[in-house]
């Protein structure tokens, strides 16, 4: 039986007591496939090098034990560092939020291709752009790719719309433009504004812009799949007077089931994704204006949910999490 040496690539600086990459961790320490783990910070200065200037000579981790936990000063990244080689390990996880550049998920393409990546970040660079959705139309409520003023413009004389920058996650930059007026959560402002501050991004990098839903005060809700299973789903309910369902936006995440059309988006979707490499993902949908639940977003970077889906679920999700993973790896060894 083939055991996997891990190296786990996050940043630690992001975290709180609720991040995945504990329960993850700690569960895949005990896993029968599992060799060792150590850990990589892009939190940790020493590191710097690494994530910025892409020299793979300079990378400094720590080995994890079952003494790993979340601390409000990083503790267990700062501890024990030591040099480290890509080469010598079989499986690399990455947990890493934006801001990541698609060059430097290239670079690690690259430099690891003799292990595993968990997910291929050649695939990440093509599905975690929000433009990606454009694939799959019908699955989605009504959406436009946006790199100009006049673009924006145009769709909001149609309807009420949600504008996404391209490559952000956990709701951030995310507005809502009703008319002249943009909610950006705290307050309005006008549209003018709006696309002035913007605009610069607008036209190198674009927004998408999705009708906005008179549903969507009844949550958006958060499937998580791996290796093509649905594991679980949690539906994430906004606070009182916003319309940002991200629990890091203030909204919370309640149990919930899958439904038969969630079924056919995911079955939908898995055969394109799995092609690129993704093997963990998370569906977001919510209910459309007709009562039916669309696709609103696809995430394949840094997933997140599954220690609060398996306490809503009762189920083992994240252990059939890690059998997937190692199945897969595998399955490419």
């Amino acid at each position: 039986m083939q055991k996997y040496k891990v190296l786990v690539l996050t940043d630690h600086s992001g975290h709180s007591d609720q991040n995945s990459i504990y329960a993850i961790l700690n569960e895949m320490l005990l896993h029968e496939k599992c060799e060792s783990i150590d850990i990589v910070s892009r939190g940790i200065e020493m590191n710097d090098s690494f994530f910025k200037d892409q020299d793979s000579s300079k990378i400094f981790g720590t080995r994890l034990d079952n003494n790993f936990k979340y601390t409000t000063n990083g503790f267990y990244y700062k501890e024990n560092l030591k040099s480290l080689t890509l080469d010598d390990f079989d499986l690399v996880f990455m947990r890493l939020p934006r801001p990541i550049s698609d060059q430097w998920l290239k670079w690690l393409s690259h430099i690891a291709a003799n292990a595993v990546i968990m997910n291929n970040p050649l695939g990440i660079i093509k599905t975690s752009n929000k433009k990606y959705m454009l694939n799959f139309p019908d699955l989605c409520q009504s959406m436009k790719f946006c790199n100009s003023r006049n673009d924006v413009l145009e769709v909001v004389q149609k309807y009420p719309v949600v504008l996404k920058p391209l490559k952000e996650y956990g709701g951030k930059g995310i507005v809502k433009i009703n008319g002249d007026k943009v909610d950006i959560g705290d307050k309005e402002i006008s549209v003018e504004s709006y696309l002035n501050s913007i605009e610069e991004a607008l036209i190198s990098d674009g927004y998408l812009a999705m009708k906005y839903l008179k549903n969507v005060a009844k949550g958006d809700k958060r499937i998580l799949v791996v290796g093509g299973q649905i594991m679980a789903s949690s539906l994430r309910i906004p606070a009182e007077g916003s319309w940002l369902c991200n629990v890091s936006q203030g909204g919370q995440s309640v149990k919930s089931e899958v439904t038969k059309e969630e079924e056919l988006i995911v079955k939908r979707l898995t055969p394109s994704l799995m092609e690129e490499g993704i093997v963990m993902f998370g569906v977001d949908t919510l209910e459309d204006d007709n009562g039916e639940r669309i696709l609103s977003e696809i995430n394949t970077l840094s997933i997140g949910g599954f220690p609060q889906a398996q306490k809503q679920s009762g189920r083992p999700i994240i252990k059939m999490t890690l059998d997937k993973i190692f199945d897969y790896a595998d399955g490419r060894k």
